[in-house]
């Protein structure tokens, strides 16, 4: 499965959806997939400034813009099917996911961030649906308990991520898809976030991916935040060229094929030791790209956490990172030991008790 993300590229105009759909189609994609963002679901309004080609903005005000009334995927959902071509999306959090499982999608996409979103990968493992498990920025650990998490889903794959843009090709350690595949007896995948249209899809490919997922743009000067390291139309079309024509071939003979092109010594500083690491470009993201527990108001020592008070957000720019997810549940009713600012991580040091 070759899986074009338009993500937001589409910057909430119709048009420009439909167009993202066409070049996707006519490059040779087997799906389409988007994104429902809602910004509350994914930052804190305090997360920091972000730089575009517009100027500084805050990070949560640019997610802000790209909030889509459900209409909007239904139609582009329907567009899809019309063209013939499988469309998917990827939720941030319970409310699009919910809006998303009245679309019947085939798959629903967990994106790297959302690895350790425990709400979330419960509440779509409920569904019915299959689920491609996006693990970038992410350790051994973090995936054994994604997957257990989501043990109710049907079907799962997961796909190989380096969460940065652009995501440097040498980093790629291809070979680590044959360990997650012993390792955890599941399908796997790319997620590309490299530059090259040839390189990381077709040696994914020899080392047993089936899916590949790369972003697509009408142009790298558009606005969108993945639009600078998506594919131009030609370069879609000419990645799937590139896998279509590996297929059937083992390894050995893509190995082979590929370093004639791009030369041994490169292509087997891709392929990598197979063993799973952090990359060394998204290093400093671990734990600022994932999920966290962050407060949503100020509240003073003696207080009780409430539901609404705390919240399972990506870090990101100047925040403090949280405790895991994982601990949402034990964390509502507690109550703090010391006063706490609005949006700050949850901290153990926080936390004195719970009610009974």
């Amino acid at each position: 499965m070759i899986i074009a993300e338009i993500g937001t590229s589409h910057d909430g105009y119709v048009d420009r959806a439909h167009a993202l759909v066409d070049a996707a189609v006519a490059a040779g994609a087997n799906c389409v997939k988007t994104q429902i963002v809602y910004a509350d679901e994914i930052l804190h309004q305090d997360t920091g400034i972000v730089n575009l080609p517009g100027g500084p903005v805050r990070l949560y005000d640019r997610f802000k813009q790209l909030e889509m009334p459900p209409a909007f995927f239904a139609e582009l959902s329907d567009y899809c099917q019309k063209k013939g071509v499988e469309f998917m999306c990827s939720p941030f959090g319970r409310r699009s996911a919910r809006e998303l499982q009245k679309l019947n999608p085939a798959h629903i996409k967990i994106a790297s961030p959302e690895l350790n979103h425990f709400p979330l990968l419960r509440e779509t493992s409920s569904y019915g649906v299959p689920l491609i498990l996006s693990s970038g920025v992410s350790r051994l650990t973090d995936i054994e308990k994604a997957l257990e998490a989501t043990i109710l889903a049907p079907d799962r794959i997961l796909l190989h991520c380096i969460t940065s843009y652009p995501a440097p090709e040498d980093e790629y350690n291809l070979n680590v898809l044959e360990s997650l595949s012993s390792i955890f007896g599941i399908k796997v995948g790319i997620s590309d976030h490299s530059l090259d249209p040839e390189l990381v899809p077709v040696l994914a490919l020899a080392c047993g991916a089936c899916v590949i997922e790369k972003h697509i743009t009408l142009s790298r000067t558009d606005p969108g935040l993945d639009d600078p390291v998506a594919l131009t139309p030609d370069l879609f079309a000419r990645m799937v060229l590139a896998v279509r024509n590996s297929e059937g071939k083992n390894k050995a003979e893509i190995v082979s094929l590929m370093g004639d092109k791009y030369g041994d010594e490169r292509v087997i500083k891709i392929l990598g030791s197979g063993k799973k690491e952090l990359a060394e470009s998204e290093r400093a993201n671990y734990t600022r790209t994932n999920r966290s527990i962050h407060y949503m108001r100020k509240i003073e020592a003696g207080d009780k956490i409430g539901q609404e008070d705390i919240a399972v957000l990506r870090t990101e720019k100047i925040l403090t990172p949280g405790i895991s997810p994982e601990y949402f549940d034990a964390i509502v009713g507690a109550v703090v030991a010391r006063n706490v600012t609005n949006g700050a991580g949850v901290q153990w040091e926080d936390i004195i008790s719970r009610y009974d």
